[in-house]
């Protein structure tokens, strides 16, 4: 019988979920199959107790000196992330090449990118700093949509939940997809979300304009994706210019006009793909495509693989 380490590491300000979800995966794992192998520890830099991002206390099994070389080095996020301790990162430095496989949750990605562990490697981390995290390591090929991002033996994924997720892929990749369906039925989540399921809805709603005219042109968007959007059709409902509309429109929520209503209409159509049972043609016309090749090009696009599989891993009717 294998036996897998499964190193968490802990430091001030950790945020516990971080740790937790993914932990509870391969425990709950361990508990319905004995020949899973997980092993379970945690550790801190000085093996005392560490306080979380809401203010546990959590008391780790030891010192990161004497932790036990892992199969699995788990790195969570939180707010200790923002100014890590440098003795922190030059033991993930020296130990993370080690670890057979080398996970992070959240902005647990951010510890890995100043050890210089993602260099030339795609990887993610939660939405709303992706595009601070590309531009602090420049030599990280930062994805700010998947869950979670598989680089090699380095998996990276976003905020909190995506890390069960990942932990459930992982779960799946050792013991099978029974072991890893159980567990999930087990914690009541769903085995469903594959790493390229979007950072959807969560960026949508962030992605909201403070003034008025932006915000109807903005619920205009959303509550019809099949009429015309096009910038100057926009500009005309927010009374503005197309080139100022299109400025104030960036500013205010981070992308492009263009941008905004794929991301809507894909929104839309990723719903119609789950819950309903219409066809991919009637699908595209309800969202404002002309054809079936314009939704699937800006489905890829934005989830990154086509509709057909997208309805085949995450629909709840057979497509007629």
């Amino acid at each position: 019988m294998p036996q897998r380490t499964v190193l968490a590491l802990l430091f001030d300000g950790v945020q516990s979920l971080d740790v937790t979800g993914p932990v509870e995966v391969f425990s709950g794992a361990s508990l319905l199959d004995p020949r899973a192998g997980y092993r379970i520890r945690t550790a801190s830099l000085d093996g005392g107790p560490v306080r979380t991002s809401s203010g546990l206390t959590v008391v780790p099994d030891g010192p990161l000196a004497t932790a036990p070389r892992p199969h699995t080095l788990l790195v969570p996020g939180g707010e200790g992330t923002r100014r890590p301790d440098p003795a922190l990162i030059g033991w993930l430095r020296e130990h993370g090449p080690g670890a057979e496989r080398l996970v992070s949750v959240c902005t647990g990605s951010l510890l890995l990118a100043e050890a210089g562990l993602l260099d030339g490697r795609r990887a993610t981390s939660h939405w709303m700093l992706c595009e601070a995290f590309a531009d602090k390591y420049p030599a990280v090929r930062v994805e700010p949509d998947p869950i979670y991002v598989r680089d090699g033996h380095i998996a990276t994924s976003a905020g909190v939940t995506a890390g069960i997720d990942l932990a459930l892929a992982l779960v799946e990749e050792d013991l099978g997809r029974e072991i890893a369906l159980q567990v999930a039925r087990h914690l009541v989540v769903f085995l469903r979300r594959p790493g390229n399921q979007a950072q959807f809805s969560a960026q949508l709603a962030a992605q909201t304009a403070q003034r008025e005219p932006l915000r109807e042109v903005q619920q205009f968007i959303t509550e019809h994706p099949a009429e015309d959007l096009s910038v100057p059709e926009l500009a005309r409902r927010a009374r503005l210019s197309p080139r100022h509309f299109a400025r104030a429109f960036q500013a205010e929520t981070g992308v492009s006009p263009g941008r905004y209503v794929e991301r809507v209409r894909v929104e839309h159509a990723r719903r119609l793909l789950e819950d309903s049972s219409a066809g991919v043609s009637q699908i595209s016309r309800a969202c404002g495509y002309g054809t079936p090749e314009a939704l699937r090009r800006a489905f890829v696009r934005t989830l990154g693989q086509p509709p057909a599989e997208y309805r085949r891993r995450f629909g709840d009717h057979p497509a007629p």
